[in-house]
């Protein structure tokens, strides 16, 4: 076997010198990938909206059946109303039949009468304001709701009950019908089919 020799001492030194260099070369870009991230995460712009706000804002506005400033212009809106700022907004809304549909996200027999709303309101548009009150919900889930749902009118947003209560009413789906005058005239707890739905509406709207 061959004697070790001072160029073979030297040799390996200078490798290991180079080794030494080559790992803090990788250790500085290393941190300068792990600083420009960290700075980047702090100036980064605010996380994007809920998906449902996204497609809400691309929805179109509606085609509401009278002027109002208290009626939403979206679908997606949902201003918080009590029952004080509810009956403002019907005494507003004179002068034209209303329907008025109370309903939850979470509720079986309101997404089972959706469709029939939506319908309607469609059949009827220019000629009667229709008005959802989403009660005791969350507001992701109700625009979700109205989303799948399709619903062309507004809604408003009663996160304590109080415009149900007010109405004296126990709890969603409610439908009921103001004549032009705003005389309560129809009252339907529980889900509304379309044949009564249609019925009721042709009365306020007949000349």
């Amino acid at each position: 076997m061959r004697r070790a020799t001072p160029e073979d001492a030297a040799g390996r030194g200078l490798v290991a010198a180079r080794e030494r260099a080559a790992g803090r070369r990788t250790l500085l870009v290393a941190t300068k990938v792990a600083l420009v991230a960290l700075l980047a995460g702090c100036t980064s712009a605010p996380s994007a909206p809920p998906a449902n706000l996204t497609a809400c804002d691309r929805v179109a506005r509606v085609r509401n059946a009278a002027t109002a400033p208290l009626l939403p212009a979206g679908p997606c809106d949902l201003p918080a109303f009590d029952f004080a700022t509810f009956q403002q907004l019907l005494s507003q809304l004179h002068g034209t039949p209303v329907v008025v549909n109370v309903w939850g996200s979470l509720c079986g027999p309101c997404i089972a009468e959706a469709p029939r709303l939506a319908r309607a309101a469609r059949l009827y548009e220019g000629r009667v304001q229709f008005v959802g009150v989403d009660t005791n919900d969350l507001r992701p889930l109700a625009r979700g709701f109205i989303l799948k749902h399709g619903y062309p009118y507004p809604s408003v947003f009663d996160p304590d009950r109080s415009v149900l209560n007010g109405l004296k009413l126990r709890a969603p789906p409610d439908t009921l019908i103001f004549d032009a005058s705003g005389k309560r005239v129809f009252l339907l707890p529980g889900p509304i089919t379309e044949k009564i739905l249609l019925h009721e509406m042709a009365k306020v709207t007949a000349d």
